[in-house]
């Protein structure tokens, strides 16, 4: 069963000389994880603007948990759907847990324990501090805590780890993951290549307004990148570097007729992959 459905989906801005997004299909299915990656001005937000109500004029068919997203009553939608924006949603003036006990208040099913939930994301010491002088990493996590609040079918996130530390953004990558085994559709936008790699089940590379690729990471690592083996030797005092493909190598292993896929001395990574098909770099440049 399939969580999100977006058929030919086209938004154009006024005054914009080519769509923001052009023609776009892709579902994604319940309890996945679908990343949408690329670089800034891609259509990624402008997508997760769609799939959040705050865009409604576009063309094609987009359905969200089986429902058109262009119909139904708002306050329906967001008891099932969590949103989290790459600019945090807070009120500055309150705690965070009053932010989270406010926000609960808007939810007419069951929610979670704000102490909960603060203690999930590493928010506990800060329960009671105002979410005024909190950093923009604390107001990140902040964030998601409120988009898990009311135990959403559907998460639809906005670089939910930007302005993290590296232990604080894979605790979030872990957080998706093992909400997705529970059961919940996770869709996340990002430039973040960790988060593609180790958060999502399949992975879209967005460029233009366009899909130029969607496939597992390691699917699209295998299948686009050019993995082999980077090898140094000494010879008469200098050190040599060679690089050899996995074809040399199974030559010289005598593997007997079994193929080798990875080696883990040096595989194509994500970012390789998203260059090759698209010629940039996830930070724009060529």
């Amino acid at each position: 069963m399939n969580a999100i459905e977006v058929r030919g989906l086209t938004v154009r801005y006024r005054g914009a000389s080519a769509p923001a997004v052009d023609g776009m299909d892709f579902t994604v299915r319940t309890g996945e994880v679908l990343g949408l990656l690329g670089p800034s001005g891609a259509g990624k937000s402008t997508v997760h603007r769609v799939l959040t109500r705050r865009i409604r004029r576009f063309t094609g068919s987009v359905r969200v948990l089986g429902v058109p997203v262009a119909r139904g009553r708002d306050r329906d939608f967001f008891e099932r759907v969590g949103v989290g924006f790459e600019l945090p949603a807070h009120l500055p003036a309150l705690t965070a847990r009053e932010n989270l006990a406010a926000f609960a208040a808007l939810h007419r099913g069951p929610t979670d324990d704000p102490a909960d939930l603060l203690d999930l994301l590493d928010l506990a010491e800060a329960a009671d501090r105002r979410t005024a002088e909190f950093s923009k990493g604390m107001l990140v996590r902040l964030n998601l805590a409120r988009a898990l609040l009311h135990r959403p079918a559907l998460l639809l996130l906005d670089e939910p780890t930007s302005g993290l530390d590296p232990v604080r953004a894979e605790a979030v990558r872990r957080i998706l993951r093992d909400r997705a085994r529970a059961g919940t559709t996770v869709l996340v936008t990002t430039h973040d290549m960790r988060t593609a790699e180790h958060a999502c089940d399949r992975v879209a590379f967005v460029v233009d307004g366009r899909i130029a690729a969607l496939d597992g990471p390691r699917d699209l690592r295998l299948a686009h990148g050019n993995p082999g083996a980077v090898v140094e030797l000494r010879r008469d005092g200098a050190l040599e570097r060679r690089e050899l493909p996995l074809a040399d190598l199974e030559s010289a292993l005598g593997l007997g007729g079994a193929r080798l896929e990875t080696v883990h001395s040096r595989e194509a990574t994500l970012d390789d992959v998203f260059a090759r098909l698209t010629g940039r770099r996830i930070g724009g440049e060529p």
